[in-house]
């Protein structure tokens, strides 16, 4: 069986679809499991969506807001 780290390296293969029938079982049978690799697969799905409703062009005011945001979480640390 998987382990936590070995799923990780294979998460976002996983999710484009690109593990052989047996790297899939493998994954699976991991995830039925553990419910910190099957939160952490939901979250990267959520990524995914997110980054795929983001427009194609570059928008300055976002890149204003992610380096805002940046700053704060550096200020916070």
């Amino acid at each position: 069986m998987l382990t936590c780290k070995e799923l990780v390296a294979h998460s976002s293969d996983y999710l484009d679809g690109q593990l052989t029938l047996r790297q899939r079982l493998a994954v699976r049978a991991h995830l039925a499991m553990c419910g910190n690799c099957r939160r952490f697969i939901r979250q990267m799905k959520l990524t995914q969506a997110v980054i795929r409703q983001m427009p194609d062009e570059e928008l300055p005011e976002l890149d204003a807001l992610a380096e805002r945001l940046a700053q704060d979480r550096r200020n916070q640390g």
